[in-house]
């Protein structure tokens, strides 16, 4: 059948009607048009292998048989109700099984929506206002996660820059900033100000470890200073384990906020706590000056609740995780194989389930030494492997349970090639 749209007619309609052409999201010169599997097809019809995938939602690959089989199932009962329903019921209790934290949950639709729920819940909890959070941490785009995370000038912390127009400076006062990795900043801003509410934190912050002994440094903290410890998990959770960091690190937060995943590709997010926490949704439990009103038109929806089902079933069946952390450390292996061949300093950053490189030679442990030495690097590694069929983010790159041995043998191929690309454009420079 004959094409009748370009890429290129796709991006020019889009500049149209689209601010900067695009969702906000990606890279807008390139249309997806389908996925399958591991791969994924533009609308002229370029194969890719995809390490984007969906930004980590479609850990099992696109189109899954068994996926798909139990959203037609569900489909002709209905898409979505606002009320209560089964899969949406049983999927709670799934979770409820799997993360520590976790004694009830509250569906929401995104993962930055979670987040900003759980923030409001810790301060309808401990009738407290401030919130501590990482420089370079991501928690969606509320106002108060739209402070420091990508801040183009470095200021003394804890002051807060925010990110985005429309934030009131008010609201910036109530948010504290923070080094990741750095304990002594943590304890001397509990010791400074008594009324923080809440630390939130990305377990793996971005795709920067957290370094030995630190986790478990801010759980204590906490408790010291009756601080609640919210872990957002929207991309750890049941990646990085079944039970996501909290089963990975041993180490449970107060609340824990969870995406991607549990909607097996479809829009789904929960957050999750103690039931004594979560009351505070409850207006006949708590009352009506603590109750925390949260609702949504899509909330618990039955259709994502059954592809997230069927997803974390898949995901319990025996040798899956052992089988994501080889795929993703066979990747790092490679990385690294073909940079040290071209002599190209270099830190492989993250988790077997989810990394990228920083090229430079020292030690990556905050938002502020996160930095390639050329940034122009960067840009020539991921151009390069674009041009060779790899589709991944800028400075993230996820394996799933897709992947084939083929997939990483190109895959092996392109980072050589990129590397001798690189390699030649530093020696073109000199």
């Amino acid at each position: 059948m004959q094409r009748t749209h370009t890429q290129a007619d796709w991006i020019a309609r889009a500049r149209e009607v689209l601010p900067a052409a695009g969702f906000g999201n990606f890279d807008a010169g390139i249309v997806i048009a389908r996925g399958e599997g591991s791969l994924v097809w533009d609308e002229d019809g370029r194969e890719y292998i995809d390490y984007l995938i969906g930004s980590g939602p479609m850990l099992l690959g696109h189109g899954h048989p068994e996926v798909m089989e139990a959203v037609l199932e569900q489909l002709p009962k209905g898409m979505t109700f606002f009320a209560n329903n089964a899969r949406g019921i049983e999927l709670a209790e799934a979770i409820v099984d799997a993360v520590p934290c976790c004694e009830q949950v509250r569906f929401v639709t995104s993962g930055g929506e979670a987040d900003m729920y759980a923030i409001r819940l810790a301060r309808a909890y401990t009738g407290k206002t401030k919130i501590l959070k990482f420089e370079g941490g991501y928690h969606g785009m509320s106002a108060e996660a739209q402070m420091s995370l990508a801040p183009a000038r470095a200021v003394n912390f804890p002051t807060a820059v925010p990110d985005s127009a429309g934030i009131p400076q008010g609201l910036a006062d109530e948010m504290l900033i923070a080094p990741f990795n750095d304990l002594d900043a943590v304890a001397s801003l509990l010791t400074e100000h008594d009324d923080i509410a809440a630390i939130i934190a990305e377990p793996l912050q971005r795709i920067i470890p957290a370094q030995p002994g630190y986790l478990q440094g801010l759980r204590d903290l906490c408790d010291k200073h009756h601080v609640l410890l919210i872990f957002d998990e929207i991309v750890t959770g049941f990646r990085i384990a079944y039970g996501g960091a909290q089963e990975r690190y041993g180490m449970t937060p107060d609340i824990c906020t969870l995406g991607k995943i549990i909607g097996g590709g479809f829009p789904l997010a929960a957050l999750g706590a103690s039931a004594e926490i979560m009351a505070h949704f409850d207006k006949a439990h708590v009352g009506a000056e603590k109750w925390l009103m949260q609702l949504g038109t899509l909330s618990g929806n039955p259709v994502a609740a059954a592809a997230g089902l069927k997803t974390m079933e898949i995901l319990r069946r025996p040798g899956q995780y052992d089988r994501l952390r080889w795929l993703g450390q066979s990747l790092m292996d490679m990385q690294s194989e073909a940079l040290n061949k071209a002599d190209i300093a270099h830190q492989i950053c993250g988790d077997p389930t989810l990394f990228d490189i920083f090229f430079t030679s020292h030690e990556v442990k905050d938002y502020r030494s996160a930095k390639h030495r050329v940034p122009q690097d960067n840009a020539i590694w991921n151009a390069s492997l674009r041009e060779q069929g790899i589709f991944k983010s800028p400075g993230k790159l996820y394996p799933s349970l897709a992947l084939t041995e083929a997939d990483l043998q190109q895959t092996k191929e392109a980072f050589g090639t990129a590397a001798i690309a690189l390699c030649n454009s530093k020696l073109v420079k000199a």
